[in-house]
Formats: structure tokens, sequence, C-alpha cells
């Protein structure tokens, strides 16, 4: 077998390895970078509005669509002493929508485990038992080890840091992304301490 030859069959099985590593792999692709709070480094654009979060149907939502509104974030569960706040979250929602106001609903299962189910049971719980017309992401962390970056931020850098205490802990965001409140998870979202806050917030340009 001559240098030509010799060379030739080196790179064809080199080639042949290579395919069958990569091609056992269904959907093969290379993993995302994952973006730490620590990581944000666009001084331009607030640190609300740099994260990208799947919503509960899978799809990636850029937080950036947000900019411009108010927005009240929250962390919720289905089997929850607190969870009958969906139906005040929908009547906020229904009243300061169009003025330029937002929920977000971050369902996590890190307090007594009252968020056991899939998105797909999340969904429809929502939507069957509360009828909610505001955005709901998939579920994630919020607390321990495998927080999300939405809420290392919010629990590290915000001006309102601390650990998330319990499910319906909810931040309020201005127009331009800052987090200007934190309110209790008892704290109704009808009470008139948010509504206060929301209704001041939406004055402001």
């Amino acid at each position: 077998m001559n240098f030509t030859t010799r060379y030739l069959s080196v790179f064809l099985g080199t080639c042949l390895v290579l395919s069958f590593t990569l091609g056992s792999k269904q959907g093969y692709a290379f993993e995302p970078k994952t973006i730490e709070a620590k990581d944000i480094t666009n001084e331009t654009l607030a640190p609300v509005y740099q994260f990208t979060l799947n919503d509960i149907d899978g799809q990636p939502v850029d937080l950036k669509r947000f900019q411009g509104k108010v927005l009240l974030l929250v962390n919720t569960a289905s089997f929850c002493g607190n969870t009958p706040q969906y139906d005040g979250l929908q009547t906020l929602y229904e009243q300061y929508q169009e003025k330029g106001f937002e929920i977000l609903a971050f369902p996590a299962n890190n307090f007594g485990k009252q968020e056991p189910g899939t998105d797909e049971e999340i969904k429809s719980f929502c939507y069957t038992k509360y009828a909610l017309d505001f955005p709901l992401f998939s579920k994630i962390s919020v607390k321990g080890e495998d927080t999300h970056p939405l809420y290392q931020y919010l629990t590290t850098q915000s001006p309102f840091p601390g650990e998330i205490e319990w499910n319906f802990q909810k931040f309020l965001v201005d127009r331009h992304g800052k987090v200007i409140a934190r309110f209790q998870p008892r704290l109704k979202p009808l009470s008139q301490q948010i509504v206060s806050e929301i209704e001041q917030a939406l004055t402001k340009s």
C-alpha cells in the first residue's frame, strides 16, 4: 500500500467514526451555555430584559418583548394555600393590561412539592380552573442550587434581595426594567398596597 492510499484510508476511517458518533445521537446539538445572573453584561439593557425562558408550551420568550410595560413577576403553584390568588391576579390583569401592565407567572415546585405536575398538567389546571389570560411560563426552580438565572438575579442582585420565601412571592418591575417593589407571598394581589404600587408605576413614563 503506497503513501497516498494509506493516507486516504486513515482519513476515511476517521470520518466514519465521527459520523457514527454524531449520528447515533438523535437530535444531536451542542448544549447552549447557561447564562448566570453574574454574566449580565449589556449595560444599556435592564437585567430583567436579558433573560429568555420557555413559555408553558415550550416556546422561548425573550423578556425584551415586555420593555416599556409594568411587570408583576410571580412564582406560582397549583396546590398551595395561596393558589386562589390566581383569581386576583387575573382581575388585576384585566383591569390594567390595556394601560401597559403584564403579569408573568413562573410555576415552581420548591415549596412543599405543591407544583408536582408537568407543564401540560399545569397549563390545563390554570386555564381550566382560573381561565388565565396572562403569560404562564414553563416550570422552573426559584430556590436552591438549580435556581433559574432570572431568580438568581431577583434574589441576589436586584434592589430587593433575599431568598424566595414561598409560593406567590411578587416582584414589581417598572417600565424601564427596574425592580421597584417586592411583596410577601400572603399579600393578595388586590390588596391596596399592591394596587397602589401598580397604579403609581403605570402613571410614570
